[in-house]
């Protein structure tokens, strides 16, 4: 059984506590803020579900808390939030409890700072999954075609909770904007640039073949979709990582048979 199935059936409520447990028994209608129980924190298979829960919880409710973070939550930022759970697959049930969980996060006493902690102890610090939490949301706080000072704002808050520096938010935003992550990029299409490549990989279009050698195989093992599930993505999120090592890789080829 899966972590979110056993989530729903109230057999996962010992495995967290804290803030993101309450959330979790907000979500799910268990009570989920018990503490750890019983659990053998040990046993490999409790803590990479424990960290899939945690990583599930954290990425829908500080969604909704981004998208409140200019005062308001436009239509596109709600239909951010449910791209994301189209590209997890999620049936009626799971999408209704990560609906719950984008409109905890905009409630007004929502614990961000909490929240993130908590988050960063239970993925154990892990820098790839803060990273790929890092990207969804930047992702959302793009969903109307602008970042809000606000919401830039919150983001170098989060960077801060989760030990991430603040020149690496820059490097995945203008990543974004590239079109990392969002489907706006497509190496074979006539209306990419040379120039988005480079932006999408985050380096200058003056880098030494070494240097976007080592990029290159740095962003893959970052986004290898096996290699993330294994830290602790949960197995829904595989296709959205596998979509950012295609694009990841479409980048690196076309800047490789432009003869620079």
């Amino acid at each position: 059984m899966t972590w979110w199935g056993k989530a729903l059936g109230g057999a996962f409520g010992f495995m967290i506590g804290g803030p993101l447990g309450a959330l979790m028994g907000i979500a799910f209608g268990h009570s989920f803020d018990r503490g750890f129980g019983n659990l053998e924190q040990g046993a490999w298979g409790a803590d990479q579900e424990r960290i899939q829960a945690a990583f599930f919880t954290a990425t829908f409710s500080v969604m909704g808390y981004i998208a409140k973070a200019d005062g308001r939550v436009t239509k596109d930022e709600i239909q951010l939030a449910e791209a994301v759970m189209d590209r997890l697959g999620l049936n009626s049930e799971m999408r209704n409890s990560a609906r719950k969980l984008f409109n905890e996060g905009k409630s007004a006493d929502f614990p961000i700072d909490e929240v993130m902690d908590q988050f960063r102890r239970e993925t154990h610090r892990r820098t790839t999954l803060i990273q790929m939490f890092l990207e969804i949301q930047l992702q959302a706080a793009y969903a109307d075609g602008v970042m809000h000072p606000a919401e830039k704002e919150v983001l170098i808050g989060i960077c801060k909770h989760l030990g991430i520096p603040v020149s690496q938010l820059d490097r995945l935003e203008e990543m974004l904007r590239a079109g990392f992550g969002r489907g706006g990029y497509d190496a074979a299409s006539a209306k990419t640039s040379l120039q988005d490549a480079y932006r999408l990989l985050g380096v200058d279009d003056d880098v030494s073949d070494a240097e976007l050698k080592k990029v290159y195989r740095r962003l893959m093992s970052q986004h290898h979709p096996d290699k993330l599930v294994a830290k602790g993505l949960p197995e829904e999120m595989i296709r959205d990582a596998t979509e950012k090592t295609q694009q990841i890789k479409a980048a690196y080829e076309l800047i490789r048979k432009s003869g620079r």
